[in-house]
């Protein structure tokens, strides 16, 4: 595999996002049940604490999450619920970091609209516009950065296999994320705007996140900066050994370090400092072969 030549800048509400060397996303769960660590951070005192954690290990950006996607048990909540868990901590991390980039991980076009009105500049939609026909307009009207993640079905079923049936994966993947583009420019958001997540682990069983993983150069040809969210999941732990969601480090690593030599991008991680250092690293290596 070989990298893809450096991209433009990622867009985010004036921002520009350089993707000269890899964009770490730092995971901040203030959810009670996602499945990595879910609890761990609802106080805003916590999630303040696990925000400056990430920073001091070199993260690039903040990504909050106030509704579970979880594979098994996931229930959707309102968006009063989300916003009571979201805002308080957004407001503290952008108090205590006013330069980060930071984007919430929602559904919700109400959800975004606050949040971004709040000082988020970045909304990470993993149904990729189709659950809230608004979100579009919502995002374009305030210049944000979105990621268009592919899935499908709702926030309950869409990390299950519920939905996972296809003939050809990869063509399949591609040409619904195209649909998703496609909404996302007709409601006015820009192209540099845009990102896109193949969606790792949704609506996906572990073969054919493999084949999509095994494909991204694919993916890096649309011609937007590529998300991977490979970090604890459960095709980490079934293909490297580790059954617990807290021993898949090496697991999410290895992905990690390949998704960059076929031209991903972004990494949305749970373990800032392990992820930083393996992919400066294999910035290096790639760029010393002149393929970086």
């Amino acid at each position: 595999m070989i990298a893809a030549a450096p991209r433009p800048p990622w867009i985010a509400r004036g921002r520009a996002l350089r993707l000269d060397r890899p964009l770490v996303l730092g995971i901040l769960n203030v959810t009670p049940d996602s499945f990595s660590d879910g609890g761990r951070f609802e106080a805003p005192g916590a999630a303040l604490r696990r925000a400056e954690r990430m920073v001091a290990e070199g993260t690039d950006a903040i990504d909050i999450g106030g509704e579970s996607t979880r594979p098994q048990g996931a229930v959707a909540v309102s968006a009063r619920e989300e916003l009571d868990r979201v805002l308080p901590v957004l407001a503290a991390v952008r108090a205590r970091f006013p330069d980060l980039p930071l984007s919430v991980d929602t559904v919700k076009a109400e959800v975004a609209e606050r949040t971004l009105a709040a000082g988020a500049d970045i909304i990470n939609d993993v149904s990729g516009f189709r659950l809230d026909a608004r979100m579009g307009a919502v995002c374009a009207r305030a210049g944000a950065g979105v990621i268009l993640m592919h899935s499908r079905g709702t926030v309950s079923d869409m990390a299950s296999y519920e939905h996972a049936h296809y003939t050809d994966v990869v063509p399949e993947v591609l040409a619904e994320l195209r649909a998703c583009i496609a909404a996302a420019e007709r409601a006015g958001v820009a192209r540099d705007a845009i990102a896109v997540d193949p969606g790792i682990g949704f609506s996906k069983r572990s073969e054919h996140s493999l084949a999509v993983l095994g494909a991204l150069a694919e993916f890096a040809a649309l011609g937007f900066p590529v998300v991977i969210g490979v970090s604890r999941k459960r095709l980490i732990g079934e293909v490297s050994g580790g059954g617990d969601v807290n021993d898949r480090v090496e697991g999410t690593i290895a992905a990690n370090v390949l998704a960059l030599a076929a031209g991903a991008r972004v990494f949305r991680v749970h373990d800032v400092r392990a992820a930083r250092r393996s992919l400066d690293a294999a910035w290096a290596v790639l760029g010393a072969g002149g393929a970086a």
